[in-house]
């Protein structure tokens, strides 16, 4: 049986939303990721470590925190350098992410 070109072209154009979600939630995996090394996998810091968790805390806060950490208002030892290269669009998703993930 052979299929029509329209319709394989509906079927190719039907699966792009889904291709761009994954890419999406890809991307936000990856920006995560980048916390794992000081936060742990997932924003599940080792218990006892000083570091804090990061999964389950609020969007609000944690975007405020990251941006204080970017503008310099809040000492650090190292995020106020890591949080400088992030765009602000990039600390909303990355605290979305991490607020959606349990503790």
């Amino acid at each position: 049986m052979r299929l029509h070109p329209l319709a394989l072209a509906l079927a190719a154009v039907a699966a792009l939303p889904a291709a761009a979600q994954t890419q999406d939630a890809l991307y936000l995996k990856s920006l995560a990721a980048t916390c794992a090394n000081c936060h742990g996998t997932d924003g599940r810091a080792v218990s006892g470590s000083g570091v804090p968790t990061l999964a389950g805390m609020p969007r609000d806060y944690m975007i405020a925190q990251l941006k204080a950490f970017k503008a310099g208002s809040r000492p650090a030892t190292i995020m106020h350098q890591l949080s400088k290269g992030y765009s602000d669009a990039q600390i909303e998703q990355i605290a979305g992410y991490f607020a959606a993930q349990k503790p």
